[in-house]
């Protein structure tokens, strides 16, 4: 009976080429996208779960509030102090461990004899880091590989790079050309689904931080290993607690510190606290994983259409089959085992497209994705999973429907037994447009929000300006090499700063102000730079006079120094001034007395999901990490080659290396861009599958009014009436789809825009253009098979009856 089923349903199909094709090109390509999106969702989802104990492991995350300002600020990093002595004081805590950032601000310069490399990667962390975290050792041991404060592990791939194939434990590299560190172990290279990532780690007994335990200085990733039996909530409310001890005396009324317990698998997804890395983003999970299920459904829903389309051409095999003693019950099994051979077809297509595409979306979506991501069980579950599911839902209504044909009405009449699927077939385009318009009103305005952030003015000059990381450069050393680039016309100015100007991460505090209190505290972010930064970065002020050379001189004193201070508008409107007002005030900055010389227009100096907080720029010359050089834009290349001549000339110890700061603006929204360029790539695909659907629906309708478009022929129509006639039907069905998506996209947007404090107002022409661009988009998938039809010949049609 099962062979009967099979050899009669690939007859069938084979009979009927054109509807098959379609059916398996629609399921094929609704299969390869629900694999290639679940991959890149599963990817995201196992972000560090890797890690033997990570159900116990937390990371500590530091809030403060300030009684002058209504912002909490959170952040990622703590003091020294935490960790070990949440160690000794709480029996929740079974070990902990610090990790400082050693290349954040600058890469460390490494040698190995004449070997020399820029290593961006490098991270200081106590000796218990490879006990909590599962990094698997190819050589050297978990347990000790820290312990000493010379000691340095390395991946592979960096054991590779400086010692080929000899044996790495026991050699030497020189950091920064005074730390010796001794190799004492090599890891596998860090998985690209950790949010720890690394080429070397080093010992944090190395840094003169880890000699002294404080509560103030945060520049720590803490991370806490609980104990099985612990409860991080409680635990969190423990640590609290003794904060309220510690700082009772020392904080101002109203003020308050308080640390939050993060889980590790949920730090990449859910906190918004930043990290080791950026972070991604859980809704965006959501949104993609919907779209997964949509495209397979919307593949789903195609199927269906067409089969029951067809039914038209089977209602007389039907009617014959029951005649002849054929159970509803037979017919069921005979058109479900069409579905799954089509399914069965599309499946294996669908995997094979993907396999193909994997490299292409792994460049796409900036992940390495490939089968492998799944673990080998869950993938072979989940295409049989997907047989199963598209199977039962595109095949399941058909079969239920055609085997329920009454063999008398259908012998007796003229009548295909059709109509009663008609209802259901325009509901289903509904559907299908309504995902199609939903989605390009989607793309239009994710991609008019990434552009607007792209083009906006965030009140500084970002084009044409390279950034070379310098960090830990005195500015006696820098200035030479300055003034030796200054001579190129290419280069119209040059400074230094701390920080990245579109990165500013210092936290600082105004704990002194004229005219305030005495427990006056204003949290701040603030950023140490040179005296010509205003200038070269295109920056404006609202008040006050820029920075000169006696500022700078001021604070060049060993002794005694006077700092200017430039403010933002929004820290002056947050200590209750006006700009006018602001100038030569004096205020206090964590040690650091002087008065307020301008205040700067606002200026983004983060990232744009974020508003403008409180800001201070001050001169200091004691420490950089960023040279950014202003070029003309004309002849960039031999710009560059004259600065790298110079670079070489005054620091032949280190590597010219540079980056241009618009690239490092646009990293920090990366993943929107790359959320954006998928939900692009695959709004494309619902249109193709939907337009593949609307097709092979036109086919059949053409088909079934071949009789009545002759006879309008023959009684004087004209072919643009016909066309008009036959694409009609289906317009109207495209016309209701955008007019029910149009208020669900306004308002998915909508929700989606409030994660931007910049962004973008809707505009009413982009639902226009959705739609003029689905009806058309409709009209030249209806309209090719509406002309052959209104050109076919009408007395062959007739003859036919």
């Amino acid at each position: 009976m099962i062979k009967n089923y099979l050899k009669t349903a690939w007859r069938n199909l084979l009979q009927n080429k054109a509807t098959s094709f379609i059916s398996i090109a629609g399921l094929a390509v609704g299969i390869c996208c629900f694999l290639l999106l679940a991959t890149y969702l599963i990817n995201e989802l196992r972000y560090d779960r890797f890690h033997q104990k990570a159900d116990r492991i937390v990371r500590i995350i530091q809030n403060h509030k300030s009684p002058d300002y209504n912002e909490v600020n959170t952040i990622a990093v703590t003091p020294t102090a935490p960790v070990p002595v949440f160690k000794q004081q709480l029996t929740d805590v079974e070990d902990g461990v610090r990790i400082i950032d050693y290349s954040d601000m600058r890469p460390a310069i490494v040698q190995f004899g004449d070997k020399l490399f820029k290593e961006k990667n490098v991270l200081m962390a106590d000796g218990s880091f490879f006990k909590i975290f599962s990094f698997k050792f190819i050589s050297g041991d978990a347990g000790s590989a820290l312990g000493n404060s010379s000691s340095i592990v390395i991946t592979a791939s960096t054991a590779t790079k400086y010692f080929g194939a000899d044996n790495p434990i026991g050699k030497i590299l020189k950091v920064d050309g005074t730390n010796n560190m001794m190799v004492t172990g090599v890891v596998e290279d860090v998985a690209e689904y950790s949010q720890i990532k690394f080429d070397m780690v080093g010992s944090y007994a190395m840094m003169p931080r880890s000699l002294i335990r404080k509560w103030d200085s945060a520049n720590d990733y803490s991370y806490l290993l609980l104990k099985p039996s612990a409860d991080r909530v409680a635990t969190e409310r423990k640590i609290n607690t003794y904060l309220d001890s510690l700082y009772k005396n020392d904080l101002a009324a109203g003020e308050k510190i308080w640390y939050n317990l993060e889980p590790l698998t949920s730090i990449h997804l859910y906190s918004t606290a930043g990290g080791l890395e950026p972070s991604g983003n859980i809704k965006y999970v959501y949104i993609l994983g919907i779209v997964a299920v949509i495209l397979l459904v919307l593949a789903c829903v195609n199927f269906l259409n067409l089969v029951t389309a067809r039914s038209a051409e089977r209602s007389k095999e039907i009617g014959v089959r029951k005649v002849m003693g054929a159970q509803r019950k037979q017919l069921f099994f005979q058109f479900i085992t069409e579905a799954g051979i089509i399914t069965l077809v599309s499946l294996i297509a669908g995997v094979v497209f993907a396999s193909f595409c994997f490299p292409a979306f792994s460049d796409f979506s900036g992940q390495a994705l490939n089968f492998n991501t799944w673990n080998i069980t869950w993938l072979v579950t989940a295409i049989l999973g997907l047989f199963f599911i598209v199977t039962l839902l595109a095949g399941t209504y058909p079969s239920l429907y055609l085997s329920a044909f009454k063999p008398v009405v259908i012998l007796k009449t003229k009548s295909t037994g059709a109509a009663g699927g008609n209802t259901l077939r325009k509901s289903l385009v509904v559907f299908q447009f309504i995902v199609s318009v939903f989605f390009i009103i989607s793309t239009l305005i994710a991609g008019n929000q990434l552009k607007y952030m792209q083009n906006l003015n965030t009140g500084m000059d970002r084009s044409q300006v390279m950034v070379l990381d310098i960090g830990g450069m005195p500015f006696n050393n820098l200035e030479p090499f300055k003034n030796a680039i200054a001579q190129n016309p290419g280069i119209t100015g040059a400074t230094a700063s701390y920080n990245s100007p579109v990165n500013v991460r210092g936290g600082y505090s105004i704990n002194s102000a004229d005219g305030k209190n005495s427990d006056f505290n204003l949290p701040v972010t603030a950023a140490p730079i040179e005296r010509n930064f205003i200038k070269t970065m295109g920056m404006t002020l609202v008040a006050g006079r820029d920075l000169d050379l006696g500022d700078e001189q001021q604070v060049r004193k060993d002794s005694l120094r006077q700092y200017s201070f430039i403010l933002n508008e929004t820290a002056i409107a947050a200590m209750g001034w006006k700009p006018e007002q602001a100038i030569g005030k004096h205020i206090g900055l964590n040690g650091r007395t002087g008065t307020i010389k301008a205040v700067a227009k606002d200026f983004n100096f983060s990232s744009l999901h974020q508003k403008i907080e409180p800001l201070v720029i001050f001169p200091e010359y004691d420490w950089f990490g960023k040279l950014l050089v202003k070029t003309n834009g004309k002849n960039t290349a031999a710009t560059i080659a004259v600065m790298e001549a110079q670079w070489h000339k005054f620091y032949p110890n280190s590597p010219f290396e540079y980056h241009f700061l618009d690239h490092e603006f646009e990293e920090m929204f990366k993943t929107d861009q790359r959320t954006g360029s998928i939900l692009q790539a695959f709004t494309l695909v619902t249109i193709f599958i939907s337009c593949l659907g609307l097709f092979g629906l036109a086919v059949f309708s053409t088909r079934q009014r071949v009789k009545e478009i002759g006879i309008r022929k023959v009684l004087g129509a004209n072919v643009m009436s016909i066309v008009g006639l036959i694409s009609s039907d289906f317009l109207k069905l495209v016309l209701i789809a955008v007019i029910i998506s149009s208020p669900l996209a306004w308002y998915a947007m909508s929700a989606w825009l409030q994660d931007f404090a910049y962004r973008i107002d809707i505009s009413w022409w982009v639902f226009l253009l959705a739609g003029g661009m689905a009806i058309l988009i409709a009209f030249v998938t209806v309209g090719y098979q509406s002309f052959k039809a209104a050109l076919s010949n009408p007395v062959k049609s007739l003859r036919s009856e």
